[in-house]
């Protein structure tokens, strides 16, 4: 029996959807964008990275070739003399453009539902609800209230916090409550606590994610930690991931899926606080797990770390170790084996502002049983769970269609 693997490189869009004007982000392209930068020299950093974008593998799989199908180009040196995998290019069918929604609509689950979203503007959160915040915290307020970027709000308001013991409460353009909070000075188990408090206070508002935010340091040199957690509704319906564990199957988090599907469906999960310590543990699964399973990876830090910080060379260098990683993983895929790269939606380090961007996403699978091709555009990215289910011989998703790997 086969084993599958997802791989979701966290924002990794390849251009903008056709809906994508509803959101703003007509034009926004993650990975043609920061290709073209390379190309021009704009994304050479000291001791970090030069020249073009080099990614010989994934564009060996395809990669290139799935940008070309959402916009009509092949990205700046991502055309590879060689095909090696079965590519496609996804639209998302699911309303919004955040974590839960392309990560339930991959395994299966599209939103048709709209989120709950808080206003930019101070004061974001309704008054009942900071009230009952403060009140069953147990604390003397909150600072914050409004839409942030992350690393600026601690710049601005960490030192504050640190000095009142008031947690930073922020949100942005996702369907998020975020909290941030020192591990020291505040407490991270304090901090969970409370988040675990806020999701049940956000009962009847449809948010889609409460975010602890745990940093630590200095003012001036503040750090967050890898102890982040996702605190996120449940999916509406059942999952790939929900079938594989009902059929008795062993399915694998890696990262931060676990949160994103509320630990529904899961059977293992193993974390770790960076990319190169994520694919570590994917190698270490993918050595001994049973015929039958899937092992499901979301790497976060492009998104985190390079796409919300629009740190476009940081991306290009991200992109660029895990295309090494992947290379090397390869060859050590049993017979039957079945991996598909691709992501949740876009974060364009080169886009107005800081919050995700509303774009196509790649598909690429390879593995032994794979033929190269293309599989066109699809309609949805609950093909990629559809075909996983089909491989793994279960019982059909309600959404989504097969992709043939022949």
């Amino acid at each position: 029996m086969p084993r599958a693997f997802i791989l979701v490189l966290d924002s990794l869009g390849i251009g903008w959807a056709p809906d994508a004007d509803q959101y703003g982000d007509a034009g926004a392209d993650t990975l043609g964008h920061i290709a073209e930068a390379c190309a021009r020299g704009e994304a050479d950093r000291d001791g970090l990275r030069t020249g073009p974008l080099a990614l010989p593998c994934m564009a060996s799989l395809g990669l290139g070739l799935a940008a070309q199908l959402a916009t009509g180009t092949v990205p700046p040196n991502l055309k590879s003399p060689v095909l090696r995998g079965r590519f496609a290019a996804a639209r998302e069918v699911s309303r919004g453009k955040d974590t839960p929604s392309g990560h339930w609509e991959l395994a299966g689950v599209p939103v048709s539902f709209d989120w709950g979203l808080f206003p930019p503007d101070y004061p974001s959160f309704p008054r009942e609800l900071t009230e009952a915040i403060i009140g069953q915290g147990d604390l003397p307020g909150i600072l914050g209230n409004r839409a942030a970027s992350g690393t600026e709000i601690l710049k601005e308001l960490g030192e504050e916090h640190m000095r009142s013991h008031k947690p930073i409460c922020y949100t942005s353009a996702d369907s998020v409550f975020q909290i941030a909070a020192h591990e020291r000075t505040f407490g991270l188990d304090r901090l969970l606590r409370l988040c675990e408090l806020v999701r049940e206070l956000l009962s009847g508002y449809n948010i889609g994610r409460v975010i602890a935010r745990p940093f630590v340091g200095e003012p001036g040199n503040f750090t967050r930690t890898a102890n982040r957690r996702d605190y996120a509704l449940e999916p509406p319906a059942p999952t790939l991931l929900d079938k594989l564990k009902d059929a008795r199957r062993e399915v694998v988090s890696v990262g931060k899926i676990s949160d994103i599907f509320a630990h529904r469906g899961i059977t293992k999960a193993v974390k770790g606080p960076d990319s190169a310590t994520l694919f570590d543990l994917v190698e270490t699964e993918a050595a001994h797990a049973p015929n039958g399973s899937l092992i499901f990876a979301n790497f976060v830090e492009f998104d985190s770390e390079w796409g919300h910080r629009r740190d476009v060379a940081g991306y290009a260098a991200a992109l660029e170790y895990i295309d090494a990683r992947i290379a090397a993983f390869i060859p050590k895929l049993k017979p039957g084996d079945l991996a598909v790269i691709t992501a949740d939606h876009g974060c364009d380090p080169t886009w107005k502002g800081t919050d995700h961007t509303r774009e196509c996403v790649p598909v690429l699978l390879f593995g032994p049983p794979v033929l190269p091709g293309s599989a066109g555009l699809r309609d949805t990215f609950a093909d990629v769970g559809q075909t996983v289910a089909a491989h793994l011989g279960i019982e059909p998703l309600e959404s989504g269609e097969v992709i043939s790997l022949d």
